[in-house]
């Protein structure tokens, strides 16, 4: 709306009906700045005019920091450490559940485990193709038997896989007992429906969801 016509004057008639006295432009436009004065909260040193001549006002918005700590909290991991996990003893087969007897369908179940993952593993299977299968296959509960080693005392241990580590493997024989066996310096075997495959444990050093991930190189000769 046109400010000239706001501070127009009234017609007579319409000021007669209202009952009010038409003031002079001077005067309304005095009252005008004084009713906004008393009604309007600001702060002292404003200018009046400056405010009325505006026709609207920008307001800065001030986006609200996150807290970096709390972020980093709900990111941590709430299971076990290592070091919980020891005191707990959450590895330790207790001795009661060491037989052999009692893993025996684990080792069953590997079996069928790793002939599905080789198609089959039939006799017309490919020996190179079977190789790469096994090197990124889990062992738990396979049949291993120390063939070579760098200690003797190793040298024929046969038991089944109950746990596999980084640098060790954990097996239960036909007498019931827990063997741990290093990985680095011993050669295992794994017989499965007649095809044996050897295992060089120094080149077997990761744990098993870590080689399933693994490239592995071809090599002419493997030192023990």
């Amino acid at each position: 709306m046109d400010e000239a016509v706001v501070r127009a004057r009234l017609p007579l008639e319409l000021a007669k009906d209202v009952g009010v006295e038409s003031q002079s432009s001077f005067k309304a436009e005095a009252f005008t700045r004084a009713f906004l004065k008393n009604s309007i909260k600001q702060s002292t040193g404003d200018d009046l005019k400056g405010m009325l001549s505006h026709k609207a006002v920008v307001l800065g918005y001030c986006k609200p920091k996150k807290d970096k700590q709390s972020k980093r909290n709900r990111k941590r991991a709430t299971g076990l450490d290592a070091r919980q996990k020891r005191v707990l003893k959450v590895f330790q087969i207790k001795a009661e559940h060491q037989r052999y007897e009692l893993f025996l369908p684990l080792h069953e179940l590997w079996r069928q485990y790793i002939i599905d993952l080789c198609c089959g593993l039939k006799s017309t299977c490919n020996p190179q193709f079977v190789q790469q299968k096994l090197l990124k296959a889990d062992f738990h509960g396979a049949i291993i038997t120390v063939v070579r080693s760098k200690c003797p005392s190793y040298v024929g241990m046969t038991g089944i896989l109950v746990q596999e580590f980084k640098h060790i493997f954990k097996i239960i024989t036909k007498e019931d007992k827990m063997k741990v066996i290093p990985k680095r310096g011993s050669v295992f075997s794994v017989e499965i429906n007649g095809f044996v495959s050897h295992i060089y444990g120094s080149r077997f050093e990761q744990r098993a969801s870590e080689r399933s991930a693994k490239k592995f190189k071809m090599r002419g000769s493997i030192d023990l």
